[in-house]
């Protein structure tokens, strides 16, 4: 995946979408986005007039979840930045967005700076989902140049609430990889998260910070979002990123928090592959004795320990040491409608894990349909989808396998040319 990003890539196709079904992961879902269907298509599904209802209906709703963010009761305001979060996270909304992408912004503006907890944790949440629908391009840097001081502000606040400044953690990040026109702003950014999760790193003589767990928690998202944009970091500042903070990074997998160890060694496995991008020579002097520590923590017995916790650490520790030895990466294939994904490295699992964060069960849904997701995992334009292949999929899987066996050469001479190598069409 490259590291620099693309711009002016939209979040997605016009027209909208029903919400996305872990139990329908299917190219079915697209049949309701008019930019993927066809005449057929729309009278199996009741026929236009029903759809055009159902559409106004949805518009009419979301829109009043928009006026009710400026509503005097807190509660109101909650329910709906959560409704909107819950459209943006399983729909294609680019369109109605578009059109009203400052009052949105401004409603999360107000929600941050004058809102508690639960409320900023949501607002700052939504403004992700924002910026995940319009894309890379200028809407979402208009909007992220409004929202980046609030944020900023709220994370470096000791005294503002734990949980929003949390949330504004992971998604100043996201935000960040998404809107973010400028890399050296890229890297003020990190600093700020530099000087989070820092405080955690291990004293000199071994002892750890005594931290609570909320503010563990705090730095350990801060390490992540740091995490994130290392991927989209030019040469000449992983160059100096590695020289500073590699053999500090070491001191965080002395943390009493299971998590920030986790995160400490995703870190450094993702760091030791950028390195080896940029020099296959790369070499580290704190190898040795960094090896030493992440194989006691991948065969870790510490019997104060909970059980879950240990094994949750041996698994990631078990693929962070061969990242770290050999270079391995432990591959995942994520299957989405008729395509599939691998997940083959580092930079692609934080960024694929960063994404699912606020799109949740909609990710398989915006891996096909989001223009701008798809963009950045290189997977080509969003498929169209004939209404042969619409039927196939409402019959029995048996008769579906049928029909795409059939079907799957013809298929994918028409289509080679046009997708991404790492994308492959047929049954699953």
């Amino acid at each position: 995946m490259p590291r620099n990003k693309k711009k002016n890539s939209r979040g997605g196709q016009h027209g909208t979408v029903q919400p996305f079904s872990d139990e329908d992961a299917s190219i079915e879902t697209l049949s309701h986005c008019s930019s993927f269907s066809d005449a057929t298509s729309v009278a199996d599904e009741g026929g236009e007039a029903g759809e055009d209802a159902a559409q106004e209906d949805f518009q009419y709703k979301l829109k009043g979840f928009i006026d009710s963010t400026v509503d005097k009761s807190a509660k109101t305001r909650q329910g709906a930045l959560d409704g909107l979060k819950t459209a943006m996270a399983t729909r294609i909304l680019y369109e109605f967005i578009s059109e009203r992408r400052m009052t949105i912004t401004d409603s999360i503006e107000r929600c941050l700076k004058k809102g508690k907890g639960d409320e900023q944790r949501a607002a700052a949440s939504l403004a992700c989902l924002l910026c995940i629908q319009l894309g890379s391009g200028i809407e979402s840097e208009e909007v992220f140049k409004t929202l980046k001081p609030i944020f900023k502000n709220i994370l470096a606040d000791g005294s503002a609430n734990i949980q929003a400044r949390q949330a504004v953690a992971t998604s100043l990040g996201l935000c960040t990889l998404v809107a973010e026109d400028d890399i050296w702003d890229v890297h003020a950014t990190m600093e700020c998260f530099e000087n989070l999760f820092t405080r955690s790193y291990a004293r000199a003589d071994g002892t750890c910070p005594s931290i609570n767990p909320q503010t563990s928690q705090l730095h350990t998202n801060a390490l992540l979002s740091w995490a994130l944009l290392l991927t989209i970091c030019t040469a000449s500042q992983l160059k100096d990123i590695l020289r500073k903070h590699l053999s500090k990074l070491q001191r965080l997998l002395e943390s009493d928090d299971v998590n920030m160890r986790i995160a400490a060694g995703e870190t450094i496995a993702l760091l030791f592959e950028l390195a080896r991008d940029m020099d296959p020579e790369f070499e580290f002097d704190d190898w040795d004795d960094l090896c030493d520590k992440l194989n006691a923590l991948a065969t870790d017995c510490n019997k104060h320990r909970a059980k879950t916790d240990k094994r949750k650490q041996r698994s990631v520790f078990r693929d962070v040491l061969k990242a770290v030895e050999e270079g391995d990466f432990q591959s995942e294939t994520i299957r989405f409608g008729t395509e599939r994904m691998t997940i083959d490295s580092w930079v692609r699992k934080r960024t694929y894990d960063a994404f699912r964060e606020f799109v949740g069960s909609g990710m398989n849904y915006h891996l096909q349909a989001n223009e701008f997701i798809r963009d950045v995992f290189e997977l080509g334009p969003p498929m169209l989808v004939d209404s042969a292949t619409m039927k196939a999929m409402k019959i029995s899987r048996f008769e579906r396998h049928l029909h795409n066996s059939a079907a799957f050469k013809a298929r994918t001479k028409a289509r080679s040319k046009f997708r991404d190598k790492r994308v492959d069409v047929g049954e699953f």
